[in-house]
């Protein structure tokens, strides 16, 4: 620019584009068609969840954790649930453990789906979006069948799950992973020899490991720069330490390495998946702790004290012991933590959420400076924010 045309521009975006990914405004400073400046602005879809959970029982409060992170609502429960048996101090049955954790695997694979789908939308390959869409609907169905709902599933307890499996279960889950690899090669036939894909994912929206350290960033944003940060390994949380796995890693750090991320970690989770049925032996799914548990509905029609315990846990809640606990597990979008504060009441005195989101929306301005202002869809997108876990 000339001494005459030093004037930037400022463009408001949004809140909605771009390209509605949720409800975001970012005030972009423009030279030409150059970005020299990015200023995300959030809180439009603020719901204090964290002080909501602080005025209700322990138990009241699973229903908010699915409506946090909305597309991978049984991570989120898991996440929450973790933190509290950790601040118990108990651990939930083996079978338990099995079932949660091909909950949350069968989560993952439908978020990075929808992100997948969505993704292509945002550079106009539209025709992938229903192919995601439709492998997606197969994995809620099987949520459904579990727990009875398509999302906010509500399916986790404290030390273990509201039910066992239903019949059919196993082969249903069977059938998706057995098809799920297949599926994702046809995706990267269509995507990786498209040329609108690779020029406007190759080379757009760097971010280097020093960024992305120093921004907090975690899941496939930072495994993308190259960083092996995975919270199934780095600090293994009900039962990961015993199954084999690849945490994959890019290389350049930018929008197609973090395509090829997901790709990947939704095989592994495929993976995950079948190691884990294989492990799914007979057994309870919820702890044998009066203080904790309700009792088997089989007992309250032959005991009174069975009926005592069931309306005072109801009622009153469990009272975990004074303390403080922080527990995370790896979301879709990266470390999903819970920080909960116990004074000895029934309900917590503190609840922070470490939103994985969040931290990786800090990134935007170093992603797209001196990047085609287009190009920010493309940043937001390979981010893959969701932002109700932003606002939160």
């Amino acid at each position: 620019m000339n001494e005459l045309t030093r004037e930037t521009l400022v463009l408001n975006m949004g809140p909605h584009h771009p390209s509605t990914h949720g409800v975001l405004r970012l005030i972009v400073e423009l030279e030409g068609e150059l970005v020299l400046g990015t200023e995300p602005v959030i809180g439009y879809l603020h719901t204090g969840f964290e002080k909501e959970m602080e005025t209700r029982t322990y138990h009241q409060n699973i229903v908010f954790p699915p409506r946090i992170e909305y597309l991978a609502t049984m991570i989120e429960e898991h996440a929450y649930v973790l933190a509290v048996e950790k601040l118990l101090g108990i651990r939930p049955p083996a079978r338990a453990e099995v079932i949660r954790i091909m909950m949350a695997e069968l989560s993952r694979i439908a978020s990075h789906l929808v992100w997948l789908g969505t993704s292509a939308v945002d550079v106009n390959v539209s025709s992938l979006l229903m192919y995601c869409f439709n492998d997606r609907e197969r994995i809620l169905d099987i949520l459904e069948m579990v727990s009875g709902q398509r999302m906010m599933h509500g399916y986790m307890r404290i030390g273990g799950l509201q039910w066992d499996l239903p019949d059919g279960f196993e082969q249903a889950v069977r059938a998706v992973i057995d098809d799920m690899p297949g599926r994702l090669e046809e995706y990267e036939r269509l995507l990786g020899d498209n040329l609108i894909w690779r020029k406007r994912t190759e080379g757009i929206a760097v971010l280097n490991a020093d960024d992305a350290l120093r921004y907090g960033c975690t899941g496939p944003v930072l495994r993308g720069s190259g960083v092996g940060y995975d919270v199934r390994r780095a600090f293994p949380y009900g039962g990961y330490d015993e199954y084999e796995f690849e945490v994959p890693l890019g290389r350049a750090g930018d929008a197609y390495d973090r395509y090829l991320v997901r790709m990947e970690e939704m095989r592994q989770s495929c993976r995950i998946i079948r190691q884990a049925l294989e492990r799914l032996e007979p057994g309870p799914v919820l702890v044998d702790d009066r203080k904790v548990a309700l009792p088997p509905r089989r007992e309250l029609v032959r005991s009174m004290e069975a009926v005592i315990h069931q309306f005072k846990l109801v009622s009153e809640g469990i009272r975990p012991p004074v303390g403080e606990v922080y527990s995370a597990v790896e979301s879709p979008r990266g470390e999903k933590g819970y920080y909960i504060v116990s004074d000895g009441s029934n309900r917590p005195s503190r609840v922070r959420v470490r939103s994985a989101s969040f931290n990786n929306l800090q990134a935007l301005p170093v992603m797209v400076f001196r990047n085609q202002v287009a190009d920010i869809v493309v940043a937001i997108a390979s981010i893959d924010i969701v932002l109700g876990d932003v606002d939160r």
